[in-house]
């Protein structure tokens, strides 16, 4: 018959346990998935295995067709926000679908509440009506992070069925009286006009195959205006590298520019380079002044 167990064993039993519940508890309190669902506003849930929890919108208010196929939120129409712990914070990376007008409000929602804007760009060839991807991403406070979704996901239901925005105006450049001189004085180039239209390019350098690539290889920011100095429309192209995207982002939204599309043109460079394309809609020196504020926040 066995003796019962001496005191430093029941008090090392003790510990242990209590330090297994304390370890099990805090893995389980990593994500608080009730909590995400709450304050995104979403339904989710957990991939044990991954570690990660994930919220789901399905985008079932679209009535839209891709090459003559009836699309369903099963065939890639669903807007979706995954947490994962990352140390002693939180992940969070998500892909949102859009339609064309709801860009402007739905990443002024990312960027205003802490998110950032990782990419823009367009799944399907054909579709109608047209539909967008904006990817996004955060790190830290999980309820911020969460509230943060949970605002984002409401502008998107918010602005659905028309009810979000685009710049546009009525311009041909042809009958353009843009003062070139004082767009070279904001910009801090000297452009070219012709046919109407105002571009500047300003180049930037990275390295591919152990060369050294730049503007002539396409690795520039340009950008063209047309119409006139009180109305008049900008669209181009911001080459970045990686760390500047989110600065641009902020400043090009703060003008009240657009941006329509945010991906690579090339791989395997160094450093990396993305590129953004922006569209702008109002008078040429606020929207100069938009493009200069965007490229000012760049290393050079």
């Amino acid at each position: 018959m066995q003796g019962k167990p001496s005191v430093l064993t029941r008090v090392l039993t003790f510990t242990a346990c209590a330090m297994l519940a304390q370890s099990s508890w805090a893995a389980g309190a990593a994500l608080n998935g009730s909590r995400i669902e709450e304050l995104t506003g979403a339904k989710g849930s957990l991939d044990e295995k991954a570690g990660v929890f994930k919220v789901s919108v399905p985008r079932s208010d679209l009535s839209m067709t891709v090459a003559g196929v009836k699309m369903v939120p099963a065939l890639g129409l669903t807007s979706w926000a995954a947490f994962q712990p990352a140390g002693d914070q939180t992940m969070v990376m998500g892909d949102l679908v859009l339609q064309e007008d709801q860009v402007v409000p739905v990443m002024d929602a990312a960027l205003n509440n802490g998110l950032e804007v990782t990419g823009l760009h367009n799944h399907f060839l054909s579709d109608s009506p047209k539909v967008m991807f904006m990817h996004i991403g955060g790190m830290g406070d999980q309820e911020k992070l969460a509230t943060a979704v949970g605002k984002v996901f409401a502008t998107i239901q918010q602005t659905s069925g028309g009810k979000g925005r685009l710049p546009s105006a009525a311009i041909d450049p042809a009958s353009s009286a843009i003062d070139a001189a004082a767009l070279d004085g904001i910009l801090g180039v000297k452009g070219t006009v012709s046919g109407g239209v105002y571009k500047g390019v300003v180049g930037r350098t990275t390295k591919m195959h152990g060369t050294e690539v730049g503007s002539m290889m396409g690795v520039n920011t340009w950008f063209a205006f047309a119409g006139s100095d009180q109305q008049a429309v900008v669209d181009g192209d911001f080459a970045m590298y990686e760390a500047e995207l989110q600065s641009v982002l902020k400043a090009l939204r703060k003008a009240d520019i657009a941006v329509v599309a945010i991906h690579n043109h090339m791989t395997m460079e160094d450093p990396r380079v993305l590129f953004l394309h922006f569209w702008g809609v109002g008078p040429a020196r606020s929207l100069a002044e938009g493009v200069k504020a965007a490229m000012d926040t760049q290393k050079r």
